[in-house]
This record gives structure tokens, sequence and C-alpha cells, in this order.
């Protein structure tokens, strides 16, 4: 298949968690990936070899997604391996909680640098870099919904995603690009579980009506789903989450 035939798509935070679920689908669906990290080379590289050992195409590219020049020379680096970019997933994303009384404001700086400021370079990266026919495919999170004490930081940073996505599917009018956000409820990564003793995680696992907790790979699925098939779902915020709110 030529590269002009192959969809492209650039996943950060690629390497770990439901962004290396992402990555793995989407090189099932015929995908070349751009395999984003922040810190961890090793781990990026893993990813890309396990998917060029099935025949597929992936290169691993790194940065902060805060800094507008690092993601620059990502977005470069993708298509000067593959000719383009038809889709951009924003799985990046730290997550600490405390009381929002108690929360350390360093802690707060860092999530909005990340969570905010990332998702906003990186969506105008990819607002003015993507093809005709791409989707843009942001992260937010059920607890907007389900309001869970500890989480007020990090659902402050979340809703400013939601915020951007919405805006921003209705500024790209005319392009044929859809901009949507995945709100996954809780979901079996380290990101999730670190810190929580077995007793909540089953309790987590039984809130929702399918009683148990979601995988990497259900969220997967849902961004599949947005970033080919899906292309009269527009400026929308999907919860995968079992039914739980």
């Amino acid at each position: 298949m030529s590269t002009q035939q192959t969809r492209v798509a650039l996943v950060t935070g690629g390497s770990g968690g439901i962004g290396r679920s992402v990555v793995r689908r989407l090189a099932q669906d015929g995908y070349a990936v751009a395999v984003h990290y922040a810190g961890n080379p090793e781990r990026a590289q893993e990813v890309v070899e396990e998917i060029t050992k099935e025949s597929g195409q992936a290169i691993a590219v790194g940065g902060d997604v805060a800094d507008e020049q690092a993601m620059a020379a990502a977005f470069e680096a993708t298509q000067a391996a593959f000719g383009g970019i038809d889709v951009v997933v924003n799985t990046a994303g730290i997550m600490v909680l405390a009381p929002i009384a108690t929360l350390s404001l360093d802690d707060l700086d860092r999530m909005h640098r990340t969570n905010i400021r990332g998702t906003f370079v990186v969506s105008q990266l990819a607002a003015q870099q993507l093809r005709a026919g791409g989707a843009i495919i942001n992260f937010s999170t059920t607890v907007t919904r389900t309001q869970l004490p500890t989480y007020g930081a990090y659902v402050a940073s979340k809703a400013a995603v939601e915020g951007m996505t919405l805006i921003l599917a209705r500024e790209l009018r005319g392009k044929d690009i859809t901009v949507n956000a995945v709100a996954p409820g809780p979901t079996a990564t380290p990101l999730f579980l670190n810190g929580k003793d077995e007793s909540l995680v089953a309790t987590l696992a039984k809130a929702a009506p399918l009683e148990r907790l979601g995988q990497p790979e259900d969220i997967a699925e849902t961004v599949a789903f947005l970033a080919g098939p899906a292309r009269w779902v527009n400026g929308q915020v999907l919860f995968s989450n079992g039914g739980l709110a």
C-alpha cells in the first residue's frame, strides 16, 4: 500500500496505558502510527517494534506536549516518515489527586501545563496540518460528571479540554475534520490504579452496571470508531464508561 493510501495517526502518550492500546488498535486498522513519548524512549520503541514485527508502520517521536517547538518537530517527523497526518489522539495527561483545600499549587500547575496547555498545543498544530477527512480526539474523564472528591483539579483541567474540543469542532467548519473527546470511566491503567488499595478498586469496578473496570482496549475501540467510521460524530464528548454516568 502506498503512503498516500495509508491513514496516518499521531498518538500522544502512545507508549503506555490507554495510549499504547490506542496505537495497537489503530495499527490493526492499517494506520501508520507515530508513537509519542515524553520521557521514556525505550518504552515507545518497544511499541514501535511490536507493530513493525506485525508488518505495520510506526515510528517513535518525543517531546513535552506543552512545548510547541517539540510538538512541531514531532508533527514534522511524522509527516516526513509517512507523508501527512490524518488523525491526532491526545492521550497524554497527568493526574494528581488531593482535596482542593490541600492540593499543592505546584501540582495544579503541572496538570494545567500537560492537560490543558499540552492539549491546546497539539490541537492547534493538528488544526493547522491535518488532511481532509481527519480527526482530532482529545481526552476528558467521566469524573466531570461523577464529581468524586479529590479529583477537583484534575477535573478542572479536563473540563477545559472538553470546552476547547467543542469549540475547535465549530472552528474547523468546511475543513472535513472532526473534533471529539473521549471521557473514560475507571480504566485499569497504571495511572488509575496507582495509590488505590484493592478494596477501593473493587468498589469502583462494581460502580458501573457492567460491574467491571474498563480495559485500555475498551477505550481504544472508542478511539478507533471516532478516528475512522464515525464521520457524523463531531463536536461531542463520548463517555466510554460501561454506563457509569
